[in-house]
């Protein structure tokens, strides 16, 4: 007989069946404060349903098991014949369906349908991120689609359905699809002008066929993607689907899946195309400028996204330090365990209230709020995706070595925490995009100027932050070099004016007094230690069933 040489004590109960929604105060009072009043009761239930779901151990489970069996190409069948096909674990069909049955890709023709939709991704991703990235892809096609009026009749209700068909068919035998976007070429990364896929016409009709290869194209298991190729008048844009109209399948060779870092539960891979057949999408020699909104949309996700992945590390700190025992008291007690708690929690909020408040100007169709959008998502695509990673870390540490096991769920965040900053463009061609936008869009700048002066007067450090903007705003002179620098104040003032307008003054306080005040040091954890810290983590906290 064994003879028990330890009893357990003192373990952190696993952060399992609660409402990932509803148990979020940042979550629900940026819906309430963004929503029509007469469709909050219908969103709220909706959003709590799926909060449910995200929360719950069998999604959970469904996350775990999505990427511990990554996915698999399979180029040939047994006989020899070339299908191009990628195998995933039965999981990522149960998340990326219920994701799709959701909503998550329908946004474009609902009311409040952006926010919705933001919300629903922030909250359903948290149970696994990697599915995000078709749901996005799928999401942000349409846009770009509506330039060809005949293309959209035939797949925006595809992309917009909440029926989930993973099987590859024609467009006209599908219940629901999902889309992705090849843009990116071994020679030119972000440079998409220096591609060399070569797009020759085949007749009036807008067909032409593609030679060339893409080096980044996820989710290639989709039944259509957006491709950028050289057209005879220039850079286009095409959809390339799949199966053609007849049933056979269309020349997609897929070289290889990315062995990547993180996002592994997401297919990555090279494609061929030799002769591929593909449909123009607008004008030729436009390229860019039709597939843009798809970047943007995209590029708003990557906000969401990471705005995900920190309030799920955030929610596993609070409540790792809620439970646990250490030095005579709960850890969340402790002063310098609530200081970095609480400077989290601070990340956390003001990612959350950015990504939403760009959500709700989706659905607002007006001059100021387009222009908003123009330079506020790559601000906020550039910060808040940069954020992310040191969150991720710093609140695998509140775990300790319980944070740097696999079990705890935290080493799969903190490797899905660099992506969203890579992916739609890294840290310096959102910089890059800024400077464009403030070079060429006069009316962008007093769009974001507008916003951040909704709260002027209301603190003293978000007004002397504006003043300073103001000050390198005036002088662009070999900005190149500063804009970084000049991206990042950008993006902090937007946050401080967002959190001195909407979220409680114990937060606001501790956000401007560090991230805009100079009241802060380089690492997580150093607030001032007379603000109300306790009321911030409080906050934070996930409220379980």
């Amino acid at each position: 007989m064994a003879v028990p040489t330890h009893t357990v004590t003192n373990q952190v109960p696993t952060l399992v069946a609660y409402d990932v929604y509803g148990g979020d105060p940042v979550l629900t009072e940026g819906v309430a404060r963004h929503a029509a009043p007469e469709r909050l009761d219908e969103i709220t239930t909706e959003l709590s349903e799926l909060g449910r779901s995200a929360g719950s151990a069998q999604a959970q489970r469904w996350g775990e098991e999505a990427n511990a069996n990554e996915p698999v190409l399979r180029s040939h069948d047994r006989y020899g014949h070339r299908i191009d096909e990628v195998d995933f674990h039965p999981s990522w069909h149960r998340l990326l369906g219920h994701a799709v049955s959701a909503g998550l890709t329908g946004a474009w023709s609902r009311p409040d349908g952006h926010l919705r939709r933001a919300a629903g991704f922030i909250t359903w991703t948290q149970a696994e991120a990697g599915h995000g990235c078709p749901l996005s892809m799928t999401h942000a096609a349409v846009p770009a689609l509506r330039h060809e009026p005949a293309l959209a009749e035939l797949w925006e209700p595809l992309l917009t359905s909440r029926v989930y068909q993973p099987e590859l068919l024609p467009a006209a035998e599908k219940s629901g699809a999902l889309f992705g976007m090849g843009m990116t070429e071994k020679q030119g990364g972000s440079d998409v002008r220096a591609n060399t896929t070569r797009a020759v016409p085949l007749a009036e009709d807008g067909t032409y066929a593609l030679t060339g290869h893409k080096w980044f194209c996820s989710a290639p298991m989709s039944d259509g993607f957006l491709v950028l190729a050289q057209a005879p008048g220039g850079l286009t844009c095409f959809l390339l689907p799949r199966v053609l109209p007849d049933g056979t399948r269309n020349t997609f060779a897929v070289q290889r899946l990315k062995d990547k870092l993180g996002n592994r539960s997401n297919a990555s891979s090279e494609v061929e195309f030799s002769d591929t057949w593909v449909r123009r999408v607008g004008d030729e020699g436009r390229g860019v400028a039709t597939i843009i909104e798809m970047v943007a949309a995209t590029r708003l996700d990557c906000v969401s996204g990471s705005a995900a992945t920190m309030r799920q590390a955030v929610a596993q700190a609070v409540h790792h330090a809620t439970y646990r025992e250490a030095f005579g008291g709960r850890l969340a007690d402790k002063p310098l365990m609530r200081n970095v708690l609480a400077d989290l929690a601070l990340e956390s909020e003001a990612a959350t209230t950015t990504a939403l408040r760009l959500a709700a100007s989706c659905d607002l169709d007006d001059e100021h709020e387009r222009a908003l959008r123009r330079i506020a998502v790559p601000v906020a695509k550039y910060w808040v995706t940069k954020r992310c990673p040191a969150v991720a870390y710093e609140a695998l540490e509140c775990l300790g070595g319980n944070g740097y096991v696999e079990e705890s769920g935290m080493p799969r965040l903190f490797r899905e925490s660099p992506v969203n900053a890579i992916w739609e463009g890294s840290g310096n061609v959102q910089a890059l995009d800024v400077l464009r936008a403030l070079g060429r869009e006069p009316r962008a700048l007093e769009a974001f100027l507008t916003e951040v002066g909704r709260a002027r007067g209301a603190d003293h450090r978000l007004d002397g932050a504006v003043k300073d903007l103001l000050h390198e705003l005036a002088d662009l002179e070999g900005v190149e070099g500063r804009a970084r620098r000049l991206v990042e104040r950008m993006a902090l003032v937007l946050q401080g004016s967002l959190l001195v307008r909407y979220a409680p003054s114990a937060v606001a306080d501790a956000f401007c007094a560090s991230r805009l005040g100079g009241d802060w040091g380089s690492a997580f954890g150093t607030l001032p230690h007379t603000l109300d810290l306790a009321a911030v983590v409080d906050r934070a906290r996930p409220a379980l069933d």
